[in-house]
């Protein structure tokens, strides 16, 4: 244990995980042997004056340093914070060496209701915490929280992304998120239909939040006919006011079992387990939620109903293209042509699945591992390591 100001942090290196028939990440050991699912460094931190209380799980550095956004959550206990921060870290680094960034990946989360808790000692408190690392984690925005809030927490860390434009940031990255997203469900249609174009197919939006409904507009534009759901009315009132064409149902069991042609998950992971798949009329899914697959498992069972499923950590990885450029300072243009190669990344994945016979899924394990092995050796010659 460390102290940083008034921070009272915990570090775990090489945290070891392991996935239950649930889906469900539990840390059996601290220091575990070689495997893809051990993580780098796990740090746990606590600020009694503010109530912070937060997670963060640096995966893999072997392609530079872990980029990953804080998720502000109500979590049921810390151990589910911790298999959140662990899942979504891992995703981080998958999503970043596809997108073809030099970063590693990592996540960080915030135990607390946003709407209560959050606060600018909080979130300084948490920068501070951030600054510690060293800038072995660059923190964004994520669920629950906002590039106001980055700009907050820039004042106590170097580390931060996705800041206001007044700032110097890139804004929203869920601008290109939602980019990206569509650019991977125009290559998904390309594989099933032989166009990339949505024109006159129906699609389901699960969740209208910050991508959602940006998808939903990108949807309309193309052409697509679209159905939404989510579990904040709010949410679907101001897509309807911007789209009152769109068709809105209770919930995501009406939305799969209905005649849609894509399902597009837009809200929290773990929305594709036996049931929702048994139940899809969709041919593609395709959707901007992190770890949409419930359990290992699922990827097959998609495959063999012959619905085409879209890896999520590469199509939803627009928003950290986004505000990974502003380390370089930001140019929407250059970032905007980058989420734009989610379409060719998507369709190199479908035909390595098609070659190899495995899901995509698999497929695009593969291919971002094969990247942060090799790239990740040569980093080491470099630097000496």
């Amino acid at each position: 244990m460390h102290r940083c100001g008034l921070l009272r942090c915990e570090v775990i290196s090489a945290a070891k995980e392991r996935r239950t028939g649930q889906g469900v990440t539990t840390v059996t050991d601290v220091f575990g042997s070689s495997h893809k699912d051990v993580h780098e460094q796990v740090v746990f931190c606590a600020d009694e004056q503010s109530g912070l209380r937060a997670i963060i799980a640096i995966h893999n550095t072997s392609l530079g340093p872990a980029l990953g956004g804080t998720r502000f959550y109500p979590y049921e206990s810390e151990q589910a914070a911790l298999a959140d921060a662990l899942n979504l870290a891992r995703g981080m680094s998958y999503k970043n060496a596809l997108a073809g960034l030099d970063l590693g990946g990592g996540k960080a989360v915030i135990i607390g209701d946003p709407a209560k808790d959050k606060s600018e000692a909080l979130l300084r408190a948490y920068g501070r915490f951030v600054q510690s690392l060293g800038g072995r984690y660059i923190t964004a925005c994520d669920v629950g929280t906002y590039s106001e809030d980055m700009d907050v927490i820039a004042r106590e860390c170097r580390y931060v992304t996705g800041r206001t434009t007044a700032h110097g940031g890139a804004g929203d990255s869920s601008v290109l998120t939602a980019f990206g997203v569509f650019q991977g469900m125009r290559a998904s249609a390309e594989r099933v239909y032989g166009t990339p174009s949505l024109h006159g197919r129906r699609v389901g939006v699960e969740g209208v939040g910050k991508v959602g409904h940006r998808l939903v507009e990108l949807l309309r534009e193309d052409g697509a006919d679209v159905v939404i759901c989510d579990v904040d009315p709010r949410a679907v009132e101001r897509t309807r006011l911007r789209h009152p064409e769109v068709d809105v149902v209770s919930g995501a069991a009406e939305m799969t079992a209905s005649d849609i042609d894509v399902f597009a998950p837009c809200a929290l992971g773990g929305v594709l387990d036996d049931e929702t798949v048994a139940r899809l009329r969709a041919k593609i899914v395709c959707g901007a939620a992190n770890n949409q697959l419930a359990h290992t498992g699922v990827e097959k069972q998609l495959a063999e109903r012959g619905i085409l499923y879209a890896p999520d950590y590469v199509v939803n990885s627009g928003g950290v293209i986004q505000v990974a450029d502003e380390i370089q300072g930001f140019d929407m243009d250059r970032a905007r042509s980058r989420a734009a190669k989610i379409y060719d990344t998507t369709l190199k994945i479908f035909a390595i699945a098609a070659d190899e016979g495995v899901p995509p899924a698999v497929a695009a394990d593969r291919l971002a591992e094969r990247r942060m092995s090799e790239v990740g050796r040569i980093r080491a010659i470099w630097l000496g390591h």
